[in-house]
């Protein structure tokens, strides 16, 4: 916390003063309370001996507390909404995504995920939506109509699908929307390199305020680039992948396929043929890896209320950058409620004559 006028704090100096005034005032009504000789009286305007007797002069002393330091015109730092921010979201709509070890499907609740980061994320922040499986297609570029965004959610379920899961052609379609919005131009996909060589190459650019947000449940079985040159791509950029790997183990079924109810959705599912634990598992290691080389966070969920949770938390927090703010008002509101209470509770606790 900083503050524009430091040397006002010194006013904090009357507080104990306050607190020896009220002490001398308690001590002297003590002393002028034993000239009276009738008991009854004296034992009703005596204070009761508890903590009661403390609980208004306390709230009354922080309440000048907080004026005196409104006054030096304090300053946090917080995360404000940025005109400059975008989000790119990148969902996995391949058709292992039907699979309904997180309920009603993964589809299904990735979407709802999806709509709670659109709720929780500044109105004037930029979202994108990319949808991929063995191809990755722009649903809509970034907007601040999240309303839009919404829509080309719901309509992923209805999504004519190719089989497979191309995560790094995915991330390379989400780094190529967000250079389009900063205007930093196309970036050269990188050789096949080890991570700690991606590492190296990739520290050193600078960040941006475009942020990937990528959910996959699936290991890549498509696609031009690998999962790590993906990466790559999106920290040279400087673009930071936050990744959430869906679903708990490949011992599951597809809806509308074999002990799976329902309807498919349109999906076909193709990856690579085999329907094992492999085709249905997800792959977070390789999400890991990917939010761990662009400076991102990897999130593992295994229900619908982890995904939920884990898009909250992200939908509060990207999208804003660092800025000094101004409380005053806030420490202004919170003086004033204190003040009510001191006032509410001495009405209610302050001894009465009979």
């Amino acid at each position: 916390m900083t503050f524009g006028h430091p040397l006002l704090l010194l006013v904090l100096l009357a507080l104990p003063l306050v607190a020896a005034g009220w002490w001398l005032v308690q001590r002297r009504r003590a002393r002028y309370a034993v000239r009276f000789t009738n008991v009854d009286v004296l034992a009703s305007i005596l204070p009761p001996r508890s903590w009661r007797r403390h609980v208004a002069p306390a709230l009354f002393l922080l309440s000048l507390a907080a004026l005196c330091v409104a006054v030096a015109r304090p300053h946090v730092t917080k995360g404000v909404a940025s005109d400059k921010a975008a989000v790119i979201l990148v969902l996995d709509v391949s058709g292992s995504m039907q699979a309904q070890d997180v309920k009603p499907t993964r589809l299904a609740a990735a979407q709802k995920a999806l709509h709670t980061f659109l709720d929780k994320a500044p109105k004037r922040l930029r979202i994108g939506l990319v949808l991929f499986a063995g191809e990755a297609q722009v649903a809509t570029p970034p907007t601040a109509d999240h309303a839009l965004v919404g829509q080309a959610v719901d309509d992923a379920g209805m999504l004519e699908s190719f089989g497979g899961t191309a995560i790094g052609d995915a991330l390379a379609t989400a780094v190529k929307l967000g250079q389009e919005i900063t205007g930093s131009g196309t970036t050269a996909a990188p050789a096949r390199r080890s991570l700690a060589a991606l590492r190296v190459a990739a520290a050193k650019t600078p960040s941006t305020l475009v942020s990937i947000l990528f959910l996959s449940d699936g290991h890549q079985t498509r696609g031009v680039l690998e999962p790590l040159q993906g990466a790559a791509l999106a920290r040279q950029a400087g673009f930071p992948v936050y990744t959430v790997s869906l679903g708990t183990t490949g011992n599951t079924t597809l809806r509308g396929g074999p002990g799976g109810g329902g309807g498919g959705g349109g999906f076909f599912f193709g990856g690579g043929g085999n329907l094992g634990n492999r085709g249905l598992s997800p792959d977070p290691a390789t999400l890991r890896a990917i939010a761990n080389l662009t400076g991102g966070t990897f999130y593992r969920a295994k229900t619908a209320g982890a995904v939920e949770a884990a898009y909250s938390k992200l939908g509060s927090s990207l999208g804003r950058t660092p800025a000094k703010v101004e409380i005053t008002d806030e420490l202004v509101g919170a003086a004033a409620v204190l003040l009510v209470l001191a006032g509410l509770v001495s009405a209610l606790w302050a001894p009465r004559l009979p």
